[in-house]
């Protein structure tokens, strides 16, 4: 597949200088979610690394992720990490979070963060029909979805029983009641892109006639529940978080909320399960989510539920999305003014910061101080290992 052409983003014509002054004041504002105080507004995106052989965390995992709390970041939200089902997962590098072993790394990660002054969540995964056949880390698990039907709406794998449900369910709660058991913050649920949660979501994936599947209200169910078990396996201070996104991999204009009442719509039910911030993922955060109104999904998300909001969307970065794989091979670094000016009139409470953060262990420290000029630029190759 041909490259495209490098897309310019906004802030690659604004000022890699903003002022410290006023990235002080704007992002290094404390923020609270359900008890838990943020040192400021930034957090660290979720970002697939695969450097966990068989699922375990080692050592440089520790490093790295400590690195970005030393750095600045007042959230980290952990690479997606696989509960303990047979299907959850198509990699063999990708952590998990159950099993002895696994939760032993963790802990160590955790407690490397907190050393460096920082909070983390893990976030918990499970890819669905996403997943091939024959795939890691249980080849011979099948696929599973909510219709047995893959993103492109083609059979794959099968449709989950109610036994399958309850399962899936429980794992996602036995691994929260995990990450607070080994002193994590908090916990994401990784309701977007495609994979599970999100292919109960959307009607293209979701297909049932059951009380899982049907209309919008319906297709929460999954969702809820989840959230529900989750809400009852940790205490009550015990920040949940919830990622969800109107995209997919194979589709970036896949919405499964049209506009604000079916947004508000997929959210309430989920809200009132006991979500405390919800995670909207964007590929660009500048973008209005709906016509006839400025604000982006996050900020809807905040209009709508009233819940704190993370945005994210190539924050720092100069182009996004330009290759075959879906990540630009090298950026500059950016300004953040058009940032700012969202975040002083509070459409949004947090903004996730990924590839640049990547790039540069210290990005949140540059952008606090007004020294982003002197951020490295992401480069694809900064991908082959942990730095």
């Amino acid at each position: 597949m041909p490259e495209a052409a490098p897309e310019a983003t906004p802030e690659a014509t604004g000022t890699t200088g903003t002022g410290a002054s006023r990235a002080a004041r704007v992002l290094g504002r404390p923020f609270d979610i359900n008890g838990l105080t943020l040192p400021n507004r930034i957090a660290m995106a979720p970002m697939t690394r695969e450097f966990s052989p068989e699922g375990v965390p080692g050592a440089d995992v520790a490093a790295y992720y400590a690195r970005r709390a030393a750095g600045g970041v007042g959230l980290i939200v952990t690479e997606g990490t696989y509960v303990d089902h047979p299907s959850a997962g198509s990699s063999h590098r990708v952590p998990h979070f159950h099993g002895d072993a696994a939760l032993a790394g963790w802990q160590k990660v955790a407690e490397a963060v907190h050393a460096a002054g920082g909070k983390i969540v893990p976030q918990l995964w499970h890819v669905g029909a996403t997943r091939d056949e024959g795939q890691g880390p249980i080849p011979s698990a099948p696929p599973v979805g909510p219709s047995g039907l893959g993103l492109d709406g083609e059979a794959k794998g099968h449709a989950m029983t109610g036994a399958d449900i309850d399962a899936v369910i429980a794992a996602f709660a036995d691994s929260a009641a995990a990450a607070e058991r080994i002193g994590f913050d908090g916990i994401e649920l990784h309701g977007a892109h495609g994979y599970l949660i999100d292919q109960f979501l959307w009607g293209t994936t979701n297909r049932r006639t059951d009380g899982y599947g049907g209309d919008l209200a319906s297709r929460t169910r999954f969702a809820r529940e989840i959230v529900e078990a989750v809400r009852a396996a940790v205490s009550p201070t015990f920040p949940v978080i919830f990622r969800f996104s109107q995209w997919k991999a194979n589709a970036f204009d896949a919405k499964p909320a049209s506009g604000p009442a079916e947004l508000e719509s997929l959210l309430a039910p989920l809200a009132d399960a006991g979500v405390d911030a919800f995670h909207a993922s964007t590929r660009r955060y500048w973008l209005p989510e709906f016509e006839g109104d400025d604000l982006n999904l996050a900020g809807w998300v905040k209009k709508l539920t009233g819940k704190a909001t993370l945005s994210v969307g190539s924050v720092g970065l100069d182009k996004e999305f330009v290759g075959p794989q879906g990540w630009a091979k090298e950026t500059a670094a950016t300004g953040i003014d058009l940032l700012l000016d969202r975040m002083e009139r509070d459409e949004f409470d947090v903004i996730a910061v990924g590839r640049a953060l990547i790039a540069d262990p210290v990005w949140a420290n540059k952008a606090l101080t007004g020294r982003l000029a002197e951020a490295a630029p992401y480069d694809a190759r900064s991908l082959r290992e942990l730095r």
